[in-house]
């Protein structure tokens, strides 16, 4: 049986979230239902933090503050998915637990492959200690990313990280290049992006490149030792050369995928 706490100050967002979880995993048990940042430090201050609940579900913005504020009060080793409205929160919920973060409306299917990724997250960690948690914070901070906050003109874009090609520098400016081959300005350097962002799935080319291995069509051999990259997009100004000493690393990484 799953024991959860639900944080959520909407009524109505609070029976629907419900509801999807009794249809998900009808076992579910909802230990509590708090509303607000106020209550949810009391009712933790009064319990067994860590034996209390095997996960939590809370809204990021409530009417009194955000849940933020409760994790960084009381120290509560239970993982949480965040759900909210805006996409501005994202980085901060991977450091307070996070291991989902939703945008609200949230859908079922949204929420069966949070709780998925709950019970694969349990398992991996099932011989673990309290004291692991960051070894997971870490982990989901790295690989738990979705979206990146690109700018267009005046206007910030929660860009889908699988939608995005590659990152590139030009100028000591960072961009990312969507699946259209539009370019948006990142607020971070390559390197930040090389650690956020999932090893499986992108690689550092050079130092002027990290590309999505979803996007790489092909490559072949370029000046003997090199390696040139063959991209599923129309990005006709951009030539990605993996050097001598990068290709052998190069040819591990995309053959065990």
């Amino acid at each position: 049986m799953l024991n959860a706490i639900i944080i959520e100050d909407e009524k109505p967002a609070m029976e629907a979230l419900i509801q999807d979880l009794g249809i998900i995993d009808p076992g579910i048990n909802i230990k509590a239902r708090l509303s607000t940042v106020k209550e949810s430090i009391g009712f933790f201050s009064n319990e067994k933090k860590d034996s209390i609940a095997d996960i939590i579900f809370s809204d990021v913005q409530l009417s009194d503050g955000l849940s933020f504020d409760i994790f960084s009060t009381i120290p509560v080793n239970i993982p949480v998915i965040f759900i909210t409205g805006y996409d501005e929160f994202m980085m901060q919920a991977f450091e307070t637990n996070g291991i989902d973060y939703l945008l609200k409306p949230v859908d079922r299917e949204q929420l069966d492959k949070a709780l998925a990724k709950f019970h694969n997250l349990q398992k991996h960690f099932a011989h673990t200690t309290a004291n692991d948690i960051n070894r997971l914070n870490g982990y989901l901070v790295q690989h738990g990313k979705k979206r990146v906050l690109v700018k267009k003109g005046n206007e910030y874009i929660p860009l889908r990280v699988e939608d995005i090609a590659f990152f590139f520098t030009e100028n000591k400016i960072v961009f990312a290049v969507d699946q259209f081959g539009k370019k948006f300005q990142a607020d971070k350097n390559l390197g930040d992006f090389e650690v956020e962002m999932d090893p499986a799935t992108f690689f550092r080319a050079n130092r002027q490149y990290l590309v999505n291995i979803n996007f790489i069509k092909g490559f072949m051999s370029y000046e003997k030792v090199k390696i040139i990259l063959d991209l599923a997009i129309a990005a006709p100004a951009h030539h990605i050369i993996i050097s001598q000493e990068t290709a052998p690393q190069f040819r591990k990484w995309i053959n065990e995928l």
